[in-house]
């Protein structure tokens, strides 16, 4: 009789449960869905593809994105029209969203003229191995420029001075944009950015003398300021015996001690048990 009993539970237990189950399922399945939440979104002119600096856009670099109405750019392009046509004066990756910051005007064109920013010239300069560095003298590098003239046709009146700090590449050769390994390029030819005043004195070294340049780091901004050298300062001699003479510290001569007086002549007196010593007093 227990055991009939514990049966009828079981069944019962089961029945309710796979009864609540199904209704559960059919809830569900007729319950209405609803509809997604849908966010209104803006298209947005985006790169297809990576662009280097000086490129001129073309309808294929660009493509259309959806983006949130909340959070487009400042200043993102909605339209094609206005970007086809226009200059890099900055690179930009794929799927990067065009800003105005990094183009030219539609009157800039492409190329060069618009990399220039206002205030500046682009100056070309002849090189070869030894003046290029080695071919390492590229795109977005900055140098030193070292002149080398002899104003007076004297040997001993050649000078070699850093004449413009810090000065960046514009281009080497004819490539504006460095390749992705940084491998050198031989080219006899290298573009400095400049300003007005730059300009002419690299025109005058460049034509008158002698130029090298000093590839430096593009972090270290410092410009300590250099006399210049010429050959007797090189070798040792000249100006630079006479600085070093001036700064040499001078030595004290040593201070001799005056001789010490001769004694005075005495006489001993002796007095009984005593005696003294008494000073004869000279005339």
């Amino acid at each position: 009789m227990a055991r009939i009993r514990v049966f009828i539970v079981l069944a019962l237990a089961v029945a309710a449960g796979g009864t609540f189950a199904f209704g559960t399922y059919r809830y569900m399945q007729n319950a209405p869905k609803s509809a997604a939440v849908k966010t209104p979104t803006t298209k947005v002119m985006v790169a297809a593809n990576d662009l280097q600096i000086g490129a001129e856009l073309k309808a294929e670099d660009l493509r259309a994105i959806d983006w949130p109405d909340g959070s487009v750019p400042m200043g993102a392009f909605t339209r094609p029209d206005d970007l086809v046509g226009r200059g890099l004066i900055q690179p930009v990756v794929a799927n990067e969203v065009f800003l105005p910051a990094k183009l030219a005007s539609k009157e800039a064109g492409a190329g060069l003229p618009p990399v220039i920013p206002p205030g500046f010239r682009a100056l070309s300069v002849r090189v070869n191995d030894v003046i290029g560095v080695a071919g390492y003298v590229l795109p977005g590098t900055h140098v030193d420029v070292v002149a080398t003239m002899n104003p007076t046709q004297q040997p001993t009146d050649v000078t070699s001075r850093l004449v413009l700090p810090n000065v960046q590449v514009l281009a080497s050769g004819t490539k504006i944009e460095q390749d992705e390994k940084n491998k050198p390029i031989q080219v006899s030819v290298v573009t400095l950015l400049v300003n007005p005043d730059e300009a002419e004195k690299l025109t005058l070294a460049s034509t008158e003398g002698k130029i090298q340049l000093a590839l430096r780091n593009p972090l270290d901004k410092t410009a300590p300021p250099t006399p210049g050298i010429k050959p007797p300062a090189l070798m040792g001699v000249g100006t630079a015996v006479r600085v070093a003479a001036v700064s040499r510290p001078r030595v004290a001569a040593p201070t001799i001690p005056a001789p010490a007086p001769a004694p005075a002549p005495t006489v001993e007196i002796i007095r009984g048990d005593k005696r003294a010593q008494e000073v004869v007093a000279q005339e």
